[in-house]
This record gives C-alpha cells, structure tokens and sequence, in this order.
C-alpha cells in the first residue's frame, strides 16, 4: 500500500515494512491454483472468485472509497481480506495488466493461526494499514481538530505513559526503544515492533506502569476503539495476543521479584 500524496518519512519506513509481512505469511503455502492475469479492471470484486485470497505479483490496483482514490495497493500487497464484512464500498480498479496469485481463504487463515509468529506478523499487518490511513486521515484536518491518530515522536526521556493515567490508547514502537517502570523503578524494557499499553486498555483499568524513551520513539498510536474491534472481529489475534501479554507478565513478575531479593554477599 502506499498513500496519495505526500507522507512523512516514518510512514514510508512503515509501507516498506509491511510490504514483506504478506510473503512470510505465505510461506511454505501452496497457491490454490495458476496467477489470475487480467489485461484491466473497473471493479476487481466482480473478478475474483469468493473465497480466496491473493498477492499482487504485478501491477497496481486504485482503492477508491465513494469513487474518491484513497490508496494504491501494488506489488506484495494482499488483495481479499474485505470479504464477508460489512464495511464502507471500496472499488479496487486498474488500468494496467494485473497478475494476482491465488490461495485458498480458509487455508491461508488456518496457516496463519497454526504458528504464532505469523499471528504477530498478522496483527502487525492489520493494526499498520489501520495506522497508515488514520494518519492519512489526520493530516488531512485542520491542525485544530487533528485527531491524536498516527504516528507520534518522542525524544530520549520523554514520557509515552504514565502510571495512573487512563488508557486510551494502545501502542507500537515504529523505532527505537523504551523502559517500563512501576513506581519508579525498572521493571522491563519494550522493543522496537512490541505491542504496549494493550492489558489496561481490555481491563478497563488506569495505567500499571510509566514507560520513558530511552532513545529517540516513534510509535504507532491506535485509539482502544479501533484495537478492541480488530480483537472481537479477529479472536484467533486476540487469543495470540493475550498469550505474548501473559509471557511479558511472567517475564515482568520474574524481574520484580528480582529486585525485591536482599543483597547476598
């Protein structure tokens, strides 16, 4: 996918990024038959067959919501997902030859809940191009009623949140790293591409922890409404998800106890 018009140079970082997630996904996979060639096409939809799933091999396709361009979806990109689901009209057309490999739906979902990173990878692709359009979206408001959707830039030090808040929002870091810590001290560090900020937003609860910059962030803000929605319309994400939350509890649990241990000479 990539965005009409100018984008800042994270969003760029991100597109690239996302563009392999759909090949891993794939791996080891067997398409469900040859390449689809289409010599163009004024509404994908009433091309492709039900069922499937597939991967632009050549060609660019225009996503136009209410006849408006909104995005490009171009080579590496995977065409299908918005079947069965209610949402807003979207014609994928293109002007040029189109090569699209197919695979079977219901195997590619299969494949994917069958291994727990490609689950990661999944969540990562859906939440990013949710992130993409927000901040598409975002810069296209007046600056007085931006929407704090996105991305966001934090320098070494600065607070990403803050203990006893209220959670509104769940996180991504696009790059760099930070520290968690519990009444001011240190209790685990997240990484680049790690998932934050989700446990108090599905318990309704204030913030358990202050995370800080330790380097120079950025990172993907997703509004709770939006990430509770990708987790009741995607259990087997969700199920992923809260199995890495109970790893990083575990972790965090282990290094607490750590540092309530007395001193041994």
């Amino acid at each position: 996918m990539y965005l009409l018009g100018e984008q800042p140079a994270y969003a760029d970082q991100l597109i690239n990024r996302l563009q392999g997630i759909p090949t891993q996904l794939l791996e080891g996979l067997t398409p469900c038959g040859a390449a689809l060639q289409l010599e163009r096409a004024e509404d994908l939809a009433q091309e492709l067959p039900e069922n499937q799933l597939f991967i632009i091999e050549n060609g660019l396709l225009h996503a136009l919501v209410d006849e408006r361009p909104l995005f490009y979806l171009q080579e590496g990109d995977l065409v299908g997902l918005r079947q069965g689901i209610d949402l807003p009209s979207c014609r994928y057309s293109s002007e040029e030859p189109l090569s699209l490999i197919p695979y079977s739906r219901s195997e590619v979902f299969q494949h994917i809940h069958l291994s727990e990173p490609r689950q990661e990878l999944f969540i990562q692709y859906l939440i990013g191009h949710t992130a993409l359009l927000s901040d598409a979206l975002a810069r296209l408001k007046q600056p007085e009623i931006r929407p704090a959707t996105g991305f966001q830039h934090f320098a070494a030090g600065a607070e990403l949140i803050h203990q006893g808040d209220a959670a509104d929002h769940v996180f991504i870091i696009i790059e760099g790293h930070a520290t968690a810590y519990v009444d001011g001290h240190k209790v685990g560090d997240v990484q680049k591409d790690e998932i934050f900020g989700a446990m108090a937003v599905f318990t309704r609860e204030r913030r358990s922890a202050t995370v800080l910059a330790s380097e120079p962030c950025t990172v993907m803000v997703i509004p709770k409404e939006q990430f509770l929605s990708l987790m009741q319309s995607n259990p087997r994400i969700a199920h992923s998800l809260i199995e890495s939350m109970a790893r990083r509890i575990d972790l965090l649990n282990k290094e607490v106890t750590q540092l309530r241990l007395p001193a041994t000479a």
